[in-house]
């Protein structure tokens, strides 16, 4: 009995203890996932806090974007038209044989230059020396009998005056000596044909300029309707450029033509990177070529060097004005878009501003702007594309001197970039110093 009861009271004891346990070990799980929820909740705080400065940083970066900028400038803009040509000589000569006969000797060598009346070649002259002897031979024999005629009519003419001699014998008389007059004059016609002849066996260069291929060697017999002739002479200094331009270009060039101006030719090579000739504009066509809406006009050039050859494809610049005292910027620096045509413009605290322009004409890498910049004022000319108004911009160095308006404002002669708008120069179109 007593086991019993000590047995149940040890249950009720051991039944007593176990919720405080449990209470306890629920209270040290809530403890530590509170410590661990204050933990990742730590973790996260700092991350994001990283995140933020990362963020920041990067926000930072964009919003001073570099960019590269150039000085508008102050200077004097050629004013030039892109035109395609080809070199055209003044004068084309076939040597062509004037007498037939075998040819007996050719002087010139191929491509040499040669003068006016400089000997080519020989034909055979025997047979035109006998027929000038034959012709001279006659000649003197109807001299003679016109001599004779003559005398006859002097005494006929005296015994007419003395009443010696009919009258009718006087006439007869003076129509012989009449006729041979006419003997001998057709006599010395035939001698001068003849040595004409003579003379062209003799065949000299008619022009100046350069002797092209042999096209008939020595011992052939050349005749007068030959198609082939025996060389091909072209002249080449001086030499002139027929070039094409639209016909909207025209009227600038006729009102400093109709001024009196001499306006400058350059030629370039198909590529554009070479200078071959100086010349000036010497004619312009009597009219338009309506199917292609084009006009000709023919430089001169003097082709002192032989740059240019006769039907050589050239790459033309028209010197039409020079506008002085112009703003200047580089090409790079002009953006289109919904204002129209504008710049950024870099201000004093380095962000930038969309500024409307009103631009002129265009040569190569240099463009006038009319009205909405001075010179002093900073464009950006690269990095523009990712730029908006207010932007803040890092200008790191300044553009490279052929980029440059200000360095280009010293203006050489222009080069071989221009027609007065943007784009590849068969493209552009010409403008007046007017603007666009």
């Amino acid at each position: 009995m007593n086991d019993r009861g000590l047995r149940h009271d040890s249950q009720n004891a051991f039944q007593a203890r176990l919720p405080r346990q449990l209470r306890q070990l629920t209270v040290r799980r809530i403890v530590w996932l509170s410590l661990v929820l204050l933990g990742i909740a730590l973790v996260w705080w700092i991350h994001g806090r990283s995140a933020q400065h990362t963020q920041s940083g990067r926000s930072g970066a964009i919003a001073a974007m570099p960019v590269r900028a150039a000085t508008a400038a102050q200077g004097d803009l050629n004013i030039t038209l892109d035109a395609l040509g080809t070199v055209t000589p003044l004068a084309t000569v076939t040597v062509q044989t004037q007498i037939n006969g075998q040819l007996t000797e050719v002087a010139f060598k191929e491509g040499q230059t040669v003068r006016k009346g400089d000997f080519l070649a020989q034909i055979d002259p025997r047979p035109y020396q006998a027929a000038l002897d034959q012709a001279e031979g006659q000649l003197l024999k109807d001299q003679a009998t016109l001599k004779v005629a003559q005398i006859d009519l002097a005494r006929y003419e005296t015994l007419d005056k003395q009443d010696s001699i009919a009258k009718q014998q006087v006439v007869d008389q003076q129509y012989t000596v009449r006729q041979s007059e006419g003997t001998v004059k057709i006599d010395q016609g035939l001698v001068d044909n003849a040595r004409l002849n003579l003379n062209y066996c003799r065949i000299v260069s008619p022009i100046d300029g350069r002797v092209g291929l042999r096209l008939v060697d020595p011992g052939n017999y050349v005749q007068v309707n030959s198609s082939t002739g025996l060389a091909v002479i072209t002249q080449t200094q001086p030499i002139t450029v027929v070039l094409v331009l639209p016909e909207d270009d025209l009227p600038p060039i006729l009102k400093r033509l109709h001024d009196g101006a001499k306006l400058p030719v350059t030629a370039y090579d198909r590529s554009r990177t070479t200078k071959l000739a100086t010349g000036v504009l010497a004619a312009v066509d009597s009219q338009i070529d309506t199917t292609t809406g084009t006009v000709k006009l023919k430089a001169l050039f003097d082709n002192a060097n032989e740059t240019l050859f006769p039907n050589q494809f050239v790459n033309a610049n028209v010197l039409v004005d020079v506008l002085h005292d112009a703003t200047l910027v580089p090409t790079a620096a002009i953006q289109r878009g919904a204002p129209g045509t504008f710049v950024y413009l870099v201000k004093p605290d380095n962000s930038v501003t969309v500024q409307a322009v009103t631009l002129g004409p265009v040569d190569g890498e240099k463009v006038v702007v009319q009205s909405g910049l001075s010179p002093g004022d900073r464009v950006v000319i690269d990095g523009a594309d990712k730029l908006r108004d207010g932007a803040t911009v890092e200008v790191r160095d300044s553009a490279p001197k052929e980029s440059t308006a200000s360095i280009d404002a010293q203006q050489t002669p222009s080069g071989h970039q221009g027609r007065h708008s943007h784009g590849p120069p068969q493209e552009q179109r010409s403008q007046s110093a007017n603007g666009q």
